[in-house]
């Protein structure tokens, strides 16, 4: 068949099959739209479920189980040193957890009559586009929705290109375990990935230009991660950068700033993600991209093309799968008519170390900038009867709120098990929970969610 001689019209095309394409296709679909998701991958799951989100906390799982393992001997368990089959981790890691989560993203496709189709998406105007690859093809429109995601970012000054260099993508195939590993980026996919290798067995040295892990993240919460990252890596630089990167005979030898030059099996490039809009079309529509690349867009989800909307990544920080995802299904409902907006004051972030470290709404760092007062209320982890039990007394909870109201405003964890704690919190914040509605909620003894209570109660008593 000869490219434009057919033309689909569908009701919705979804640009992009990751978690906020696929949460727009389901919802529209639900809602009794036509719909059709483009996907360059010809499938949905997007970075997150294929080289993202999913397949990282698989191996911080297999890292998780590594230094249980490890912390059991000093209770009078010893397992002994671990015997890792890195193929039987790889295969676990992309057959029984990827792609059983695939097989369910494609069932719930099927059986919402959401079509996806293989190609590349270029907007020949406003209201159709044309699909380039294995089913080329033509698609007219009424509404839109680009959720095309993000890609790694390259490293800056580094013109260097060798198969000795890994971006997350590539770290997450797992091609092997370097004796020396060199992680630039002390963000959380560094600090993640890295978390991963060390655990696997290699030397892990992590390059961070600021002078601090995890920044813009108050550094209280930080604390905890950080001193377990001296532990668990063979170094970590701050305030360093890496000057240069050159092949040598066996490996890649960095300049790193105010450490000189070492030698690396491998290098870890995690410094940050890009909105993935170029090659698009975009120009061809009213849509006029933002700084780094970001697409504009209103509290529904729209772009300047009114019938157009863009979703994820795409749009900015915070470029997280669950921000995507609630995204998507307002895009949807607007879409079909009905009253919604992306109105959301909480978006929780977490970070899968060890420990965990987790937040949701105003960030102490956050009510310092705008000068706005707050009331704090901290609980250490040495004195959960929980945490004791579990051998893991370094966590944190924070809680902030509102000194006249009392309205809880944010709140953030550090400790095993944020990541799920966070969720209560989260909570709080989006209802415009008081710390009195906190402090009188019964929460169960021993848990390490009583934190949150033992915070608001504190902070009433202040």
């Amino acid at each position: 068949m000869v490219m434009g001689d057919l033309v689909r019209e569908v009701d919705v095309a979804v640009v992009g099959g990751g978690p906020g394409g696929y949460s727009a296709a389901f919802r529209a679909a639900e809602l009794g739209l036509d719909t059709v998701v483009i996907d360059a991958s010809a499938r949905l799951g997007g970075v997150c479920l294929w080289e993202g989100c999913i397949p990282s906390k698989a191996l911080l799982h297999v890292a998780g189980v590594i230094h249980e393992a490890e912390r059991a001997r000093d209770i009078g368990i010893d397992y002994g040193p671990p015997k890792i089959s890195l193929d039987q981790v790889r295969a676990w890691k992309d057959e029984r957890v990827v792609a059983k989560l695939a097989r369910g993203l494609a069932g719930i496709a099927r059986r919402r009559g959401v079509d996806v189709i293989g190609g590349r998406v270029v907007f020949e105007e406003a209201r159709e586009l044309r699909v380039e690859g294995n089913e080329p093809q033509k698609i007219r429109f009424k509404h839109a929705v680009i959720a095309t995601g993000s890609s790694p970012r390259v490293l800056p000054g580094v013109s260097l290109r060798s198969a000795l260099m890994m971006d997350s993508t590539a770290a997450l195939a797992v091609p092997d375990v370097p004796e020396r590993l060199l992680v630039v980026g002390g963000g959380y996919v560094g600090l993640e990935l890295g978390t991963v290798y060390a655990a696997l067995g290699s030397r892990v040295t992590l390059v961070e230009m600021t002078d601090g892990l995890l920044p813009g993240v108050d550094r209280d919460l930080v604390q905890p991660v950080a001193r377990r990252a001296d532990a668990l890596f063979a170094a970590v630089h701050l305030n360093a950068k890496l000057l240069a990167l050159r092949e040598a005979e066996r490996g890649l030898e960095a300049e790193i700033d105010g450490h000189g030059v070492q030698t690396f099996d491998r290098v870890l490039v995690a410094v940050g993600r890009r909105a993935h809009t170029t090659g698009l079309g975009l120009e061809r529509t009213r849509i006029v991209l933002g700084p780094h690349g970001i697409i504009p867009v209103d509290d529904r989800c729209r772009t300047a093309e009114p019938h157009v909307f863009a979703v994820g990544d795409v749009t900015g920080e915070p470029m997280l799968a669950h921000r995507a995802m609630r995204q998507g299904k307002v895009a949807a409902e607007v879409i079909a008519g009905r009253p919604a907006a992306f109105d959301n004051v909480a978006v929780p972030a977490v970070v899968f170390t060890d420990p965990e470290l987790a937040w949701c709404g105003l960030t102490e760092e956050g009510a310092a900038r705008a000068q706005r007062p707050v009331k704090l209320a901290r609980v250490q982890w040495a004195a959960s009867g929980r945490a004791a039990t579990l051998g893991r007394s370094d966590g944190l909870t924070k809680l902030i709120a509102d000194p006249e109201s009392g309205r809880v405003l944010g709140v953030g964890v550090v400790g095993p098990g944020a990541g799920e704690l966070i969720a209560e919190a989260a909570l709080a914040v989006e209802t415009a929970a008081l710390a009195e509605d906190v402090a009188a909620t019964i929460h169960a003894h021993p848990t390490l969610g009583e934190s949150l209570m033992e915070a608001a109660e504190s902070l009433l008593a202040g």
